[in-house]
């Protein structure tokens, strides 16, 4: 069985974030960079245990970046991957994402798909859901477990008020969350490895996008505490109506 692994770039959630002059763009000087959380602690490493169990025999890893999201997709070589491939174009619209994706997954051919629920930096969780259309796959999101058997994946799944259990076909595309696999720390050996693996530079298609960001806005400064004598309820009271806000 071969897997492919969505791998996303995003900004490690103790950076500074500074913006550019016109706030239409995020200052990448100074800014550090991780793999999703939910792409490298959970989808790649369900797929790394399924290939330890002998059920997956190849795992390949895609990204869409220019060169500097190359060390992420090393990193995550590191972890496990057999196969690197960066698509090379900078896309912040999920439908471009994934067409991205998808194109190169045809000319390829994967039995299971696996990605992150979504992305800490927009939040989104569309890119799987339009990748699994565009491939004319079934979807399963919110994965907390998943199962191979046979030519099926039974997943367990996380829905309002509780969990539900579902069976597909495959080939799928599965977004991951927390419950799937347990983190892992990459050893010296893979990393060394890692750093002359080839990688593979695809050219995107021709495919524009169906949203674009107009500008950024950075959330207010924290103010500081107020204080309040037990004894002045009142006080407390008249702050909680003037200055207390819902967020």
């Amino acid at each position: 069985m071969k897997i492919l692994v969505c791998i996303s770039q995003v900004p490690d959630t103790t950076t500074k974030i500074i913006l550019n002059p016109n706030a239409t763009a995020i200052n990448k000087e100074g800014t550090t960079y991780v793999i999703n959380p939910y792409d490298e602690w959970y989808a790649l490493i369900r797929a790394i245990e399924l290939k330890e169990s002998g059920i997956a025999t190849e795992i390949h890893l895609i990204t869409v970046g220019k060169a500097e999201v190359e060390p992420i997709i090393r990193k995550a070589l590191s972890l496990g991957g057999d196969e690197a491939i960066r698509i090379d174009a900078e896309s912040i619209d999920p439908y471009q994402t994934a067409a991205y994706i998808a194109d190169y997954a045809k000319s390829v051919g994967y039995d299971l798909v696996l990605c992150g629920k979504e992305s800490i930096d927009y939040n989104n969780g569309t890119t799987g859901v339009i990748l699994a259309e565009m491939l004319d796959l079934d979807y399963i999101g919110f994965a907390t477990s998943i199962k191979i058997e046979g030519n099926s994946a039974i997943v367990n799944r996380e829905i309002e008020g509780g969990e539900e259990t579902d069976s597909c076909k495959l080939p799928v595309v599965i977004a991951c969350q927390k419950g799937v696999a347990e983190a892992r720390i990459p050893n010296m050996r893979g990393i060394m490895a890692a750093r002359t693996r080839p990688l593979k530079v695809v050219t995107p298609s021709a495919v524009s996008p169906l949203t674009e960001i107009l500008s950024y806005e950075l959330p207010l400064a924290k103010s500081g505490v107020k204080m309040v004598s037990p004894d002045n309820m009142d006080e407390l009271v008249e702050l909680l109506h003037s200055e207390a806000k819902v967020i």
